[in-house]
């Protein structure tokens, strides 16, 4: 298929999802669409996450940090702000510590990023903590003023939607070349005249902007946060397990990921939490062993491959516990000594 042909692929394919998740409210029940609502969520988190780190081989590990801080800053403003504002302000005051926190480590790579991110994360969430205790004498808030849940639900979606939407244009971009290049060698890209320091801060921006702006969007699902609710680092980890077990190099690899794992945790969080999570480690161990390239990259090449390999191991093994295989051995050495 040819760039344009995919190009319109995506589109159609996009578009499809989304007039099918708009019809849901509809006719489906409030545990439907608030299993929706987590979907959702998990796609915008997952595809923003993917956008950067995975062209880039980023590994980070401070989307909690942002989602955390876009819903503080809708708590704190909603009762003064309308729905969008609030949204937009917690998009922009995530993309802003970002950048801050981009100009202090994206010079790093490898685990001393992913730690760094990681630590920042910490830092924040018990810096918030500090200041509240300090300042305003409690530790969180209790939202008095709560949009519709329609309202709700059709905001995440457009995040999601928007989230992937950006995703398909900015493969197509020399922004997007960029952050392969970034991704596949960064030296050759700053040879070739790339601006690898604005180029990460942007992406790493964007990537936390989405991430602000879906905080901001989730914060009114509950009626009280507080720092340890949006803070919480199982977000950004399961944001990151969701991209590598779906593809974080993929177009729709995260959207699937989340939505298999979204119905995995209801179904599996409540009844056996450690069932779920060990769920998710052994998908990452076996993704990581046997699909590399994650579920988007499964094709029905990949499952015949599987099933001859299983096969021949399975002979092997047949050969091997009905003593055939000692019996060859033992004739070829009598031979050696004839």
């Amino acid at each position: 298929m040819t760039s344009r042909q995919l190009l319109v692929r995506d589109l159609l394919v996009l578009l499809g999802l989304t007039g099918w998740a708009l019809a849901l409210p509809y006719w489906g029940s409030d545990f439907i669409v608030s299993l929706a609502l987590t979907c959702l969520m998990y796609i915008a988190l997952s595809s923003s996450w993917a956008l950067f780190c995975g062209f880039t081989r980023y590994l980070s590990l401070a989307t909690s940090a942002f989602f955390g801080i876009g819903a503080y800053a809708c708590a704190l403003s909603l009762e003064t702000m309308p729905w969008w504002q609030a949204i937009a302000l917690g998009a922009g005051l995530a993309a802003l510590v970002a950048v801050a926190m981009g100009a202090a480590v994206l010079h790093l790579r490898g685990t001393y990023f992913a730690v760094l991110t990681f630590g920042m994360t910490e830092l924040i969430r018990h810096g918030v903590t500090y200041f509240e205790k300090s300042v305003t004498g409690t530790v969180g808030r209790v939202l008095t003023v709560v949009p519709e849940r329609d309202t709700v639900y059709l905001t995440v979606l457009a995040l999601a939607m928007a989230v992937v939407a950006v995703s398909i244009g900015v493969r197509r971009t020399r922004f997007g070349l960029a952050l392969a290049g970034i991704g596949a060698d960064e030296q050759r890209a700053q040879t070739l005249g790339v601006n690898t320091r604005w180029v990460k801060l942007a992406g790493f921006a964007m990537t936390a902007a989405f991430a602000g702006a879906v905080g901001a969007a989730m914060s009114v699902r509950w009626t009280y946060i507080d720092p340890v609710t949006v803070f919480n680092p199982f977000i950004g980890f399961q944001t990151v397990l969701i991209a590598l077990i779906g593809g974080a190099l993929t177009l729709w690899g995260p959207l699937i990921a989340a939505i298999v794992f979204s119905l995995l945790a209801e179904t599996l969080r409540l009844q056996a939490p450690q069932v779920y999570m060990m769920t998710l480690g052994l998908l990452l161990i076996l993704s990581v062993l046997y699909l590399p390239g994650g579920l988007a990259s499964l094709r029905w090449n990949t499952l015949r491959g599987w099933w001859r390999d299983a096969r021949a191991w399975g002979k092997e093994r047949r050969h091997e516990w009905s003593g055939d295989k000692a019996r060859e051995k033992q004739r070829a050495r009598e031979r050696r000594l004839v």
